[in-house]
């Protein structure tokens, strides 16, 4: 991979805030949920610098235009990583569900160098859980710890924080996703689509079972939504509609059409589309059922009538905060309940449309509280620096028009190998406390999931969009961090830090 040279993008007048988060392209819902933090982050601070981290550098760069500077973290060296944090004023984590078994650490890695760094850090209505793995409790249990404020989208996600030992105030809001706004889906999108106009349609969600969901049996759901969508041809006179919320849905979704005995009325979305689209695609059905969680999210806020089929927690407790019935899963043995479900769902939705928008504007509501707490952190960042945040870019007023975009710090002109952001490269595994060492790549070993901003608390470890092979991660290493003790000592140290150092 060859590099871009590094250095010092031009100073703008405002804070420099860091995003990090499973971005990049492999997950619809992920990227809505980047969108949402971008959009909440300018309206605070118009003339910040918003430096995204992401696992797909170029595909960041393409589609955020609200993002000043791109640093790209898999795949490159570590010193390419770490050089981006002492300049922060503020390193914003997530959102989305990123605090799972072998992902936590390593987005924790980068939040705890950020704090040795000196650099305050928020957690942006993240989700956690499962968390199992002893390395990465405790990863998040001290981490976390020292946080500036910790916001987590979900009631599933504070109770396995405190499961796992966290001892601090956690605040519940909800997804960021939920103040998404949603861009024309038009007609001719829809006959490019193949769907004929005055159609009914019905949007399906299908994902793999991976690490958010791996007791679910192939075969037995396939089946399962397979009867769901033949159900809803013949009791509607529909045709079903399949939206992938990233790659490795599609292949499920073929297989799901394989049991239907109508195949011929099911399609599979497959332009490449942003979430604003896809939301407004959802304006287009008449009835969604699906597994996804930011699937059932944008069905809801475009007042569709909406099934969700609880495969996690988070999807659990979404469902309970929309009202929706609470099923027990994903199993051929629910069908029954389900296609009662279904028929229910239809027919008394006329009844339930107001208490549903209710609800919606509750929980868009809560969702704008996590900005509000992030805004309130920068303000008290200024108040201590006695400026408006900024500690290393202030600049006099007459240095220049604030906007002006700055060139990116350091990935590549080139995007992602053929592999995709894999891990492969030297960075999957950017220590906590060491300082920059220049090393070489590590042992990381990929996985066949990588996360998203759904992990198994989101829509899984994957989400809404094309997705990557990523490393699990690998644990600390041995070497000693400047000033401090052996990392394989303490894997985490942590010690008190004033919020305005």
């Amino acid at each position: 991979m060859n590099l871009r040279p590094s250095h010092p993008p031009p100073a703008r007048r405002g804070p420099r805030i860091g995003v990090l988060g499973s971005y990049g392209g492999f997950n619809t819902g992920d990227e809505a949920i980047l969108t949402c933090v971008l959009s909440c982050l300018r309206a605070r601070r118009p003339h910040a610098h918003l430096v995204v981290l992401s696992r797909n550098a170029e595909h960041t760069r393409t589609h955020h235009p609200d993002a000043d500077e791109v640093v790209p973290w898999e795949g490159v060296s570590r010193n390419h990583v770490l050089d981006v944090l002492p300049g922060l004023d503020l390193l914003v984590l997530g959102g989305g569900g990123i605090l799972y078994d072998g992902e936590a650490r390593r987005y924790l890695r980068l939040v705890r160098a950020a704090q040795i760094r000196q650099v305050p850090t928020f957690a942006y209505a993240v989700g956690a859980g499962p968390l199992t793995d002893a390395e990465d409790r405790d990863a998040v249990r001290t981490v976390l710890a020292e946080m500036d404020d910790v916001v987590v989208r979900d009631e599933e996600s504070r109770l396995v924080l405190e499961e796992v030992g966290l001892e601090r105030e956690v605040q519940v809001t909800a997804d960021p996703a939920l103040l998404l706004a949603p861009e024309p889906f038009t007609e001719a999108m829809m006959r490019d689509e193949g769907f004929p106009s005055g159609a009914r349609l019905v949007g399906m969600s299908v994902r793999e079972p991976g690490r958010a969901a791996e007791k679910l049996d192939e075969a037995d759901y396939h089946a399962l939504l397979a009867d769901v969508a033949d159900f809803l041809v013949r009791r509607l006179d529909a045709r079903v509609v399949f939206l992938p919320m990233e790659r490795h849905d599609v292949r499920h979704a073929h297989a799901v059409l394989s049991h239907m005995t109508a195949p011929d009325q099911g399609r599979i979305l497959h332009g490449d589309y942003s979430p604003g689209q896809v939301l407004g695609f959802m304006r287009h059905l008449d009835v969604a059922v699906g597994m996804r969680l930011h699937f059932v999210i944008f069905a809801a806020l475009t007042g569709v009538p909406v099934l969700p089929l609880p495969y996690s927690g988070k999807v659990f407790d979404f469902a309970r905060r929309l009202g929706a019935p609470a099923l027990v899963g994903v199993a051929r043995e629910q069908a029954g309940l389900l296609l009662a479900e279904v028929d229910r769902l239809w027919d008394e939705y006329p009844q339930r449309r107001d208490e549903l928008r209710t609800r919606m504007d509750e929980l868009s509501a809560s969702a704008r509280e996590t900005c509000e707490r992030c805004g309130s952190l920068l303000d008290e960042i200024g108040a201590a620096r006695g400026s408006d945040g900024t500690a290393t870019n202030e600049v006099p007023d007459d240095a220049g028009p604030p906007d002006e975009r700055p060139t990116d710090h350091g990935p590549t002109d080139q995007g992602p190998t053929d592999e995709g952001p894999t891990g492969d490269g030297p960075t999957d595994d950017v220590p906590t406390d060491e300082g920059p060492t220049g090393d070489g790549p590590t042992d990381d070993v990929p996985t066949d999931e990588g996360p998203t901003g759904d992990g198994p608390t989101d829509d899984g470890p994957t989400g809404d969009g094309p997705t990557g092979d990523v490393p699990a991660g690998d644990g600390p290493t041995g070497e000693r961090p400047p000033g401090g003790e052996p990392a394989g000592d303490r894997p985490y140290p942590v010690g008190p830090r004033p919020l305005n150092a």
